[in-house]
């Protein structure tokens, strides 16, 4: 009897049958070897399917433009940017990447691993409406461990010179094995593009009386990022961003874990960035008083959010070192608790030191009363 073929965006266990199949003299490469298409999901510029390799035997994603961007010379090389940048970065917390081609019309794809688990938007969402799944799988703790382990990604994205620009609970992964990715390299910046400062122009279009639109894939003056988690800097269409602009991206998902609500709405977009260039940043404990939120956090938190980058932590890495601190009960870098708290800090990290003197003093206590009411007998 035949095993099973595998299909697309199943999970099954490995067989022999894909394991052992020979390879073909005649063997298909580029999107030949792809096939049993069907669709996963779409953006506002690609599609995703899941398709079958054939060489391999495994179920990958297959991304390509949607048809009338095709021929946009300003989407094809931001198309190829997120490729080869999600490929170079190659940390355990990006999605690898396989290929990059051209199908048989001449039309660019690439292709990735498939991922299985849960967004923290979908996280986010389920604590908010009392998911009792999501509330319990998801406690506080968990939401910090799945954040630090999204900064650390993002942190080693800028020692290769990459600022992510669209940091948000869509684009963090959590797996089934609790292995969190960070999506979508779409936006990212690279280290050394320098914007035009000026609209290009070609004979064609001098002729017709237009101008061109800059091919720069970061034009001045325009926002990049979602609007309810860019920063005041992305707000404002600022062409120097830097990696502090992605501390403040994840200040506001570690806002979101803290109190379960956006850090701004709005009715429209231009209400949203008003909210987030003019209106004070809300304290969190204000917003959710009903949930409980350990000030050293809430203190990290707000360090993050900080409108004038130079106020923030200076670094994603920095963010990750006063996290790290909160989640091993040390004091963090942004927060210096009363006395008391600092005391139950240092007896919790030092229970069991503490436990020995204390019982060896008690034990030479025992031992000296034993003496002294023998003696007394005596």
């Amino acid at each position: 009897m035949s095993e099973p073929n595998p299909q697309p965006g199943s999970q099954h266990p490995i067989l022999v049958a894909e394991t052992d199949a020979p390879l073909p003299r005649q063997w298909l490469s580029g999107s030949l070897k792809y096939t049993d298409f069907m669709p996963l999901t779409e953006g506002g510029t690609a599609e995703l399917q899941t398709c079958l390799d054939k060489n391999l035997h495994r179920v990958v994603v297959y991304k390509t433009l949607h048809d009338h961007l095709q021929g946009s010379e300003l989407e094809t090389a931001r198309f190829l940017r997120e490729a080869r940048v999600t490929a170079l970065i190659a940390h355990p917390g990006t999605v690898p990447v396989y290929e990059i081609g051209r199908d048989r019309s001449g039309e660019l794809f690439f292709t990735m691993k498939k991922l299985v688990g849960r967004d923290m938007r979908s996280i986010l969402m389920g604590i908010s409406a009392k998911e009792r799944a999501a509330v319990d799988a998801y406690p506080l703790a968990r939401l910090v461990d799945v954040l630090i382990q999204a900064c650390q990604t993002v942190a080693y994205a800028h020692t290769q010179g990459v600022i992510h620009r669209d940091l948000k609970p869509a684009n963090i992964l959590v797996g089934e094995f609790g292995e969190v990715t960070v999506l979508d390299w779409g936006l990212a910046k690279v280290r050394g593009e320098q914007p035009s400062t000026e609209v290009e122009e070609s004979v064609e279009t001098q002729a017709a009386g237009k101008k061109a639109v800059s091919m720069e894939l970061t034009q001045p003056g325009k926002r990049y990022g979602t609007p309810l988690y860019m920063s005041p800097e992305q707000a404002r269409g600022d062409d120097a961003l830097d990696e502090r602009t992605d501390v403040y991206n994840l200040g506001s998902i570690l806002f979101e874990a803290l109190t379960a609500q956006n850090l701004v709405w709005g009715n429209d977009v231009e209400e949203v960035l008003e909210q987030v260039l003019q209106r004070p940043t809300p304290i969190p404990s204000e917003v959710a008083p009903d949930r409980p939120i350990p000030p050293g956090l809430e203190a990290v938190c707000l360090r993050a959010l900080e409108k004038d980058p130079v106020d923030r932590y200076p670094s994603v890495a920095a963010l990750v070192a006063d996290l790290q601190a909160f989640r091993a009960g040390e004091p963090v870098s942004v927060y210096r608790a009363d006395a008391l708290t600092r005391l139950m800090r240092w007896q919790a990290r030092n229970a069991l030191p503490v436990a020995v003197v204390v019982s060896a003093i008690a034990g030479a206590l025992l031992c000296l009363a034993v003496v002294w009411l023998v003696q007394g007998m005596i």
